[in-house]
């Protein structure tokens, strides 16, 4: 479904413009219209990619979380080496 909304919806969009031109042969209100639904197909395409790197900063906060639930455990980074206890 996300690839409907992500790829095809912007895609039929952008050649619906295409289509308009080709059928009314290219006069100045077949450019007009295309160029506006050429705006709005990428404008749908830009807003798709926005919220795309919106909610990949959620994973890494996620990630961060865990990492710092893990310090508080254990007392070191889960990348680092644990180190020794004295004796």
């Amino acid at each position: 479904m996300m690839k409907v909304v992500r790829i095809w919806i912007p895609a039929a969009i952008l050649a619906a413009g295409v289509v308009l031109v080709i059928v009314r042969g290219g006069d100045e209100t077949s450019l007009e219209g295309a160029a506006a639904l050429w705006g709005a197909g990428l404008s749908v395409a830009l807003l798709n990619w926005l919220h795309r790197m919106g909610v990949a900063g959620d994973t890494a906060r996620n990630e961060e979380d865990e990492a710092r639930a893990y310090f508080a455990r254990h007392g070191h980074w889960p990348d680092e080496t644990a180190p020794r206890r004295r004796a």
